[in-house]
């Protein structure tokens, strides 16, 4: 039986805590027992949000949660600004395109961050704007976007800030309340250590009043049937729930470690892996001046395709990394260091990155990336 090491910006491992406890009996969803491990997840997600605003959840992943966030703020010709600088920035102007809302595109080449400048001209320019959509941590291309800075802007003016936080929440530094994010939106998959399936979505008081005034059409996704729901101490339909109970204790994980130590891990991780890879002669996809904790992209030389080096590595030697998206499939690979991935997976990873590049033809000295790897993560 072949061991697997799980690399990838979600799924993310799953510790054998959380684990056991979603392999638990299954509790019936109207009981007492499973309303109080619901309102404690609620709770404890306003902690791992860092804020005081509603917290909602909701059964599907993290793109759930961004259409949710859509169909309850907005109504049909309502103009936006999605800022994106990848993939999943894109995707919410697909979502936005589908429902008929006007979408004023912020766009920089992929690799970069977003300007906040750049939003904020057109809030000067143009006062119907009800909502902006943005992208904290971009996986697609390994960028961490300003949100404080972003969220600054916003707040003084009549619209909302709406943040794609699925992979940044937990492993990199995320203040709902303290940047003024109106919205946040994250999934259960990644930094929450936990199987995918279910969503959580923060809404401030000034969201909420655009949700009073939404017409776009939602039954299953509607913000005010959850949030009643939760007075009640449970949900509206019935919820993934073993899912909510593998991720409450995902949470007392997450609590006990402190979200400070998380971060201050995960920044370390993320230092030792880049330097190993530049040891080994490779090259950093994306600005480093914006490079997220979450996930290091890596440029693969000419000649070799990294979808090819992705498949060796998972058929071969059970290492799962990411390969690139979009218009970036096969120029590049992706490794993820957050969530439950530590030390003992990353060199695992590294080691067996560079023999596949090595039987490739790239020409790296044997080692040399581990060797890095644990200088870094041993420096004082």
């Amino acid at each position: 039986m072949k061991k697997y090491f799980l690399l990838t910006p979600g799924p993310t491992p799953v510790p054998p805590e959380v684990a056991s406890a979603e392999a638990q009996p299954i509790l019936h969803h109207r009981t007492t027992e499973f309303g109080k491990i619901f309102i404690d997840v609620i709770d404890g997600m306003k902690y791992v949000f860092q804020t005081k605003n509603d917290v909602l959840m909701v059964t599907g992943s993290g793109t759930a949660a961004m259409e949710a966030s859509v169909v309850n703020l907005l109504s049909a010709g309502d103009e936006v600004i999605v800022a994106s600088c990848g993939n999943f920035g894109d995707r919410w102007e697909n979502i936005c395109n589908a429902y008929g809302v006007k979408v004023h595109k912020v766009a920089v080449e992929w690799g970069q961050a977003i300007n906040p400048v750049d939003i904020e001209e057109i809030l000067k320019k143009n006062k119907n704007i009800k909502a902006v959509f943005t992208t904290h941590t971009e996986t697609s291309t390994g960028i961490v976007n300003d949100i404080e800075t972003i969220g600054k802007i916003v707040k003084d003016t009549e619209a909302v800030l709406v943040v794609d936080t699925v992979s940044g929440l937990v492993n990199q530094k995320f203040l709902t309340d303290d940047w003024y994010v109106d919205v946040a939106v994250t999934g259960s998959q990644k930094g929450l250590m936990s199987p995918p399936g279910l969503s959580f979505v923060t809404v401030s008081p000034k969201a909420w009043q655009l949700v009073e005034k939404s017409t776009l059409p939602k039954f299953y996704f509607d913000f005010k049937r959850m949030r009643k729901s939760i007075d009640n101490k449970e949900t509206p339909f019935t919820p993934a729930v073993s899912l909510v109970v593998a991720i409450h204790k995902a949470i007392e994980m997450i609590k006990e470690k402190t979200l400070e130590k998380i971060w201050y891990d995960t920044e370390k991780l993320a230092k030792a892996v880049r330097a190993a890879v530049k040891s080994m002669g490779l090259k950093i996809f994306c600005d480093e001046n914006h490079i997220s904790n979450i996930v290091t992209p890596i440029s693969m030389p000419e000649g070799v395709d990294g979808q090819k080096v992705v498949k060796t590595l998972r058929e071969e030697f059970g290492i799962s990394i990411a390969g690139g998206q979009s218009k970036l499939k096969g120029k590049i690979v992706r490794i993820a260091h957050m969530g439950y991935i530590d030390k003992t997976d990353l060199v695992v990873g590294i080691s067996f990155l560079e023999l596949v590049l090595r039987r490739f033809g790239v020409n790296i000295e044997v080692g040399s990336g581990v060797k890095t790897f644990q200088e870094v993560l041993e420096a004082k």
